[in-house]
């Protein structure tokens, strides 16, 4: 095995364990800040491979690098007219006998004096900052990862400059081959004297300011002459080239084919191009759109990865990858014959995305995720704001214990889900390179 694909899935997994870390952080530090006694911070699952204590919590790291939490006393509240400090001994039905359990277990390690330091006992915004704190760290992330690739390295984009990669030829379209041969007549380009790294400015004194402004001018203007500024090793210069006519394919559309259309006959150079933070938010902003109709797509989604584990169907580049397969793909970037400048570009968008997907997903509004937590304090916040308007007693807290009966069926179903995305990146996994 490449040693560059295991440092790639190295470094993947420190970047995920990093983004872990950063999502609890986003739960603690409000948690603190507002008084809930935080008794353990981890980055991880299953069995304990570090931690150390720092006054009442403990910080640790375990083996498994799939997720984390923190856990807060008083997550749900005692059962309404029982003492708050005592566990109730009797349960009615099997629902119910589930719902006492979990509410004993909340209660467990709610000592005296924690009364006021119970999550439970806190204000619906409180809750709220607390519980969208995780979630919105992912997006902080993924905003900074996004800021270093589009701002810092660029994007690819093809630059109005002449290629190596150029032909001095025309070669019919027809003809399904790169090499010129001695029947073939010169390009314009080559004709007029143009050579790799000339960087097109004007097209008969109109400004070029990119490669699609240079394709448009080009392909417009049809078969004629026309005069070309361009910049030789930093150096104004103008060239007379008479353009011909071309069948070529439409740039939008490969498939299609413009008739007679203006033929310069040179090839663009790709360049990373750095964006400013306005873009970045541009950017996002249509991912974030992408996501969000992905992950209403999901189970129609998930029915195609089920496919692909098990009759072995193509997966879709759009489908949901799990850690495993994105794992993977860091893996490729890093034994890729891509630049350093590239594979970083690549490596870093994968993050981004990553965290973005993830805080996206934790805000669904459902048990166990963040989202159940925070619709339950916005809830809350709603009925108080209601009983204030009327003038009515102030409610109860809302008493999410009541749907865990549902919240244990959602995990299921999602543990299901990872398996299956898991073992689907395993036997069929998504792949950057063909």
């Amino acid at each position: 095995m490449n040693w560059l694909y295991v440092v790639g899935i190295i470094l993947f997994i420190l970047g995920l364990l990093f983004s872990i870390a950063l999502h609890e952080l986003g739960h603690l530090v409000p948690a603190k800040i507002f008084g809930v006694r935080v008794t353990q911070y981890m980055v991880g699952f299953g069995s304990t491979a570090w931690s150390r204590r720092r006054g009442e919590t403990e910080y640790g790291i375990k083996w498994i690098p799939f997720g984390g939490y923190i856990r807060m006393i008083g997550m749900l509240p005692p059962r309404p007219g029982d003492d708050p400090t005592k566990a109730r001994s009797t349960a009615t039905g099997p629902f119910q006998g589930l719902i006492e359990s979990a509410r004993d277990a909340a209660l467990e390690e709610v000592r005296p004096g924690d009364e006021d330091r119970v999550f439970y006992r806190k204000k619906w915004w409180q809750k709220v900052i607390i519980m969208s704190g995780g979630p919105a760290m992912n997006f902080v992330l993924a905003f900074i990862f996004f800021s270093i690739l589009l701002v810092g390295i660029g994007l690819p984009t093809y630059a109005p400059i002449v290629s190596p990669a150029t032909n001095t030829c025309v070669i019919p379209i027809t003809e399904q081959r790169t090499q010129c041969t001695a029947a073939d007549k010169p390009t314009p380009a080559a004709q007029a004297g143009l050579k790799p790294g000339d960087h097109l400015v004007t097209f008969d004194g109109k400004k070029i300011g990119d490669w699609d402004d240079a394709t448009t001018l080009i392909r417009s203007h049809g078969a004629g002459p026309v005069r070309l500024g361009i910049l030789r090793d930093d150096k104004p210069m103008t060239l007379n080239v008479t353009l011909i006519a071309q069948d070529r394919p439409n740039p939008d559309n490969p498939e299609q084919i413009d008739k007679n259309v203006g033929f310069l006959g040179v090839l663009p150079t790709e360049v990373m191009q750095q964006q400013n933070l306005g873009q970045v938010v541009g950017y996002m902003g249509e991912l974030t759109v992408r996501v969000a109709g992905s992950l209403l797509n999901l189970p129609e989604k998930m029915v195609g990865v089920w496919h692909a584990a098990f009759s072995g169907e193509e997966r879709d580049p759009e489908g949901p990858v799990g850690v495993v397969g994105a794992g993977r793909m860091g893996g490729e970037i890093m034994a890729s014959d891509l630049s350093t400048e590239n594979k970083a570009a690549i490596f870093i968008q994968l993050l981004a995305g990553f965290n973005l997907a993830i805080g996206m997903f934790n805000l669904i509004p459902l048990l166990p995720l963040d989202g159940g937590h925070v619709a339950g304090g916005l809830w809350e916040g709603i009925k108080r704001a209601y009983a204030k308007v009327m003038r009515r007693p102030e409610p109860s807290y809302v008493d999410i214990a009541k749907v865990l009966p549902l919240t244990y069926a959602i995990a299921i179903v999602m543990m299901v889900m990872a398996g299956l995305l898991i073992y689907a990146d395993l036997v069929n996994p998504l792949r950057l390179t063909g």
